[in-house]
């Protein structure tokens, strides 16, 4: 069991570290978002967020967050709106650019991964699905506990 656990460890930052790069996570030029902004405007497709919000789904803290909506502020990708719900924090959300963006990147990772597991069975590709969504909702459970 050790040892699957070492595996596990090993193919876990194997896996971010190829991933972006498969993805074309290469930072903002030539249209591509880098990780973080793709993270943020996932975070803010359903639904405007304040900034304390994008801390909980996100686990960064307010001033991290703070410096990446105002970069993506001047980038014209999300904007700052008053709270739909009449609360006092302002919310961000997609502008139409950000939008457009958010498409793109997402048709780019979905190609590439598509490529990665094109000789899967579907059912190898459902399997692989269901115990990776396990393993992060694993882990967001330990992240809030260890937060409390």
């Amino acid at each position: 069991m050790a040892e699957n656990i070492v595996a596990i460890e090993y193919e876990a930052l194997l896996l971010g570290k190829r991933i972006t790069r498969v993805a074309g996570f290469r930072g903002s030029r030539l249209g591509m978002l880098d990780r973080s902004a793709y993270i943020l405007l996932v975070s803010l497709e359903d639904q405007p967020k304040s900034i304390g919000e994008l801390s909980e789904i996100t686990g960064l803290d307010a001033s991290t967050l703070n410096r990446q909506t105002a970069a993506m502020r001047r980038q014209n990708i999300i904007q700052r709106i008053p709270d739909p719900d009449g609360g006092m924090a302002r919310k961000f959300t997609l502008t139409q650019e950000g939008e457009r963006s958010l498409a793109q990147q997402r048709e780019r990772n979905l190609g590439a991964l598509s490529t990665v597991l094109s000789d899967w069975s579907s059912e190898e590709i459902a399997r692989f699905a269901a115990a990776l969504t396990r393993f992060n909702r694993a882990v967001q459970s330990l992240e809030m506990r260890n937060d409390s």
